[in-house]
């Protein structure tokens, strides 16, 4: 049972049996299907049905061929509405299972983004075709949590959010050029690194951590696509899951400038979620590559 499905409204499902007839309802109510051969002899083909605006699951198998089908794996997902990266992307397979994962350096967040890669099947096709690598790409990602905290924000002034965007494109540009070997980029940003310690560790001894840091993205676990967030809420409403009624958060975070789709079961959430607020929790990493025409 995979334990991401409470993030979209499955809290009560507790059996096998209860598991298996909801994957057989989704295959035959699937509102959307997709299809790539995997090779001579057997096709793979994903079953997406939603279960609230942009919620659903995906149930993956093949069909071999004698036209039988095997069902392989299931996963929970939410689908982004926008842009949050236009680095290029790698792709991996995952070494157990027909599941991808993609590598996205992007230097607003200063570590590489993993994610459990949701369009598959069109990766596949573009593959096959020969397109891989493909340039051009941009990424939308989102992410579902069993666990959260609403937070209140930092106050701010309109300077002080000025030279906050200031700095980080500054930063951003110094840990490009660090990477393409800049040495006085990489002393520039060890000197900053240095600097910003000895100021929290004077400052965190009379003030919370929380009015310190603004948001922050960092690896969580021992699963690459796993991280620890805290970001700003830029957007939130609440859903109905159509087949349980259970109440699903969706929000959208702004974390270290990285725009992230996330939900969350009402029931796991602490507090209430309003805009300007900040989310903190561990979330579960997805994204669709969005290929060019």
């Amino acid at each position: 049972m995979h334990k991401y499905l409470r993030a979209i409204g499955f809290s009560k499902l507790n059996t096998r049996k209860e598991i298996q007839e909801l994957i057989k309802s989704i295959i035959i109510e699937a509102g959307e299907r997709q299809f790539a051969r995997k090779d001579e002899n057997s096709v793979l083909v994903e079953f997406d049905k939603d279960f609230a605006d942009n919620l659903g699951i995906a149930v993956c198998g093949e069909f071999d061929e004698n036209d039988t089908y095997y069902f392989n794996y299931y996963y929970p997902y939410l689908r982004s509405s926008h842009i949050s990266s236009e680095e290029d992307v790698s792709v991996e397979r995952h070494a157990a299972c027909d599941a991808y994962s993609g590598i996205c350096e992007d230097m607003k967040v200063g570590v590489s983004l993993i994610f459990y890669l949701q369009n598959m099947i069109t990766y596949l096709k573009y593959q096959r075709r020969g397109k891989i690598p493909a340039r051009g790409t941009s990424v939308s990602l989102s992410a579902l949590s069993l666990q959260g905290t609403v937070m209140m924000p930092i106050k701010k002034d309109e300077m002080q959010l000025k030279q906050s965007r200031k700095e980080s494109q500054t930063r951003s540009q110094l840990i490009q050029a660090a990477r393409n070997g800049d040495e006085d980029a990489i002393e520039s940003l060890t000197l900053e690194d240095m600097d910003m310690y000895t100021s929290i560790s004077k400052r965190i001894r009379k003030d919370d951590v929380f009015t310190l840091v603004d948001t922050y993205f960092m690896p969580f676990g021992s699963e690459s696509d796993h991280y620890s967030v805290l970001g700003e809420i830029t957007a939130c409403r609440k859903v109905t899951n159509k087949v349980t009624g259970e109440e699903i958060y969706l929000m959208t975070i702004d974390c270290n400038e990285l725009t992230i789709d996330l939900c969350i079961n009402i029931i796991d959430l602490l507090g209430e979620p309003q805009i300007g607020r900040r989310f903190k929790g561990n979330i579960w990493l997805q994204g669709n590559i969005n290929f060019p025409e």
